[in-house]
């Protein structure tokens, strides 16, 4: 994979994998899964940039678990793999 390099205040995340059967054994099309709002972050960028042309420290690294909103960043594949790029203030928690 390639190596990528998040600006600003963006982190790349990679979803954790959704539950492919239902609790009672019922196998889940595709079309009725509920979008991840979990994954791994794989790359931060520098910070968000204030006014003055200091950075803000980032509040995630690579490796944390993260929770983000059902709808955020941008969803893009590399190397057949499904990775999501959004900006650090649509992470909502991290697993500690």
């Amino acid at each position: 994979m390639s190596k990528l390099v998040p600006l600003g205040d963006r982190v790349v995340i990679k979803p954790s994998p959704k539950e492919e059967v239902s609790k009672g054994g019922i196998v889940l099309p595709d079309t009725v899964k509920e979008k991840p709002q979990e994954g791994e972050v794989i790359a931060v960028g520098a910070g968000k940039l204030t006014d003055d042309g200091n950075r803000l420290p980032m509040d995630v690294k690579v490796g944390d678990i993260v929770i983000y909103s059902k709808y955020a960043g941008s969803e893009f594949k590399e190397m057949d793999e499904e990775l999501v790029i959004m900006r650090e203030s649509d992470i909502l928690a991290k697993k500690s």
